[in-house]
């Protein structure tokens, strides 16, 4: 083993004798390790590099808060800062995507309960020191999709994409904002089949959380980019959060095309510079499904002024 490797601070932390395997990562350059010991005890060993420690501390703050909620997120057992480790409780092994592939006939039922979060967040008080998603900071979060999805884009042709979206954001955003989780996607929740209530889900990765309409986390969820949702199981989520928190469900599905659209236009520079510049060619896989899902939303009305614009945009540039 490499004598530089953090997680040989375990040791120093309690779990030395732990037995150790290696999990898949996410899209950043976070590890994570499952712990066991004896015949039942788990835990997860998150490594956090040194470039991402405010993220660190972030989770840290998340966590506190969310399980101050009533929310099923990870407790710290232990937690070394200067190494970036921190052990976690397990959650459990399966998540959503893993489980809905396993038995699809149960996808309304996991995506409502996965739901039923969003609906609680939108219904509890946020930590006021988030960042606020306004339509400013909505278009800065496309410069990777300017920078390396669409990398020849002329400034014009740019310039005509932020004026439409632009307006479309402002208005969507203009109403109380909540709690987002941000990467609320199927991997990312644990199905706990045993428990009950909002305790069926736990919630990993929402050191990015922000302020913003509950809808975000919702087109995070039901416009997964790992995952094929089709469009009968999007219409079922969005009338099921419409009549968890009272809202009218056409207004729902306004803000989810809106946001859908903003999020994915993202995903894609993200999964462009994963591929290009981080040599994993393999997030190329999703643009196709992330694209159908950017087609699907921009058919809503009130986008059809960025659709005239971004439609011929997408058809130029099929592959990052």
């Amino acid at each position: 083993m490499d004598m530089h490797d953090p997680f040989l601070n375990l040791a120093k932390m309690g779990f030395g004798n732990w037995a150790q395997t290696p999990l898949k990562g996410d899209a950043s350059s976070r590890r994570f390790i499952r712990l066991a010991y004896g015949t039942g005890q788990t835990a997860i060993a998150m490594h956090t590099p040194g470039d991402l420690i405010q993220s660190q501390n972030a989770f840290e703050m998340l966590t506190n808060h969310l399980r101050a909620q009533g929310l099923s997120a990870p407790e710290i057992f232990a937690q070394d800062m200067d190494a970036g480790l921190m052990v976690l409780e397990d959650l459990g092994p399966t998540d959503l995507a893993t489980h809905i592939a396993q038995h699809p006939d149960q996808e309304i039922t996991l995506n409502q309960a996965a739901i039923d979060i969003i609906a609680a967040l939108h219904a509890k008080p946020a930590p006021a020191t988030l960042k606020a998603l306004t339509a400013d900071v909505a278009i800065e979060m496309l410069d990777p999709f300017f920078e390396f999805y669409a990398a020849d884009l002329s400034a014009t042709k740019q310039q005509a994409i932020t004026q439409a979206f632009h307006p479309l954001l402002a208005s969507t955003l203009q109403i109380p904002m909540s709690l987002a989780l941000r990467d609320y996607h199927a991997e990312n929740l644990i199905w706990r089949d045993a428990k009950t209530g909002l305790d069926r889900i736990g919630v990993l990765d929402f050191q990015d959380a922000i302020l913003a309409p509950s809808e975000y986390d919702l087109a995070s969820l039901l416009r997964d980019a790992r995952r094929d949702v089709c469009e009968a199981i999007y219409r079922d989520g969005v009338t099921y959060f419409a009549h968890k928190t009272g809202q009218h469900q056409d207004t729902v599905h306004q803000r989810c095309a809106v946001l859908g659209v903003q999020r994915n236009l993202r995903i894609l520079g993200i999964f462009a510079r994963l591929a290009k510049r981080d040599g994993k060619p393999g997030y190329l896989d999703f643009i196709p499904r992330v694209k159908n899902y950017i087609f699907a939303d921009l058919t809503h009305p009130t986008l059809s002024p960025l659709a005239k614009v971004l439609h011929p945009i997408l058809h130029e540039t099929p592959n990052a």
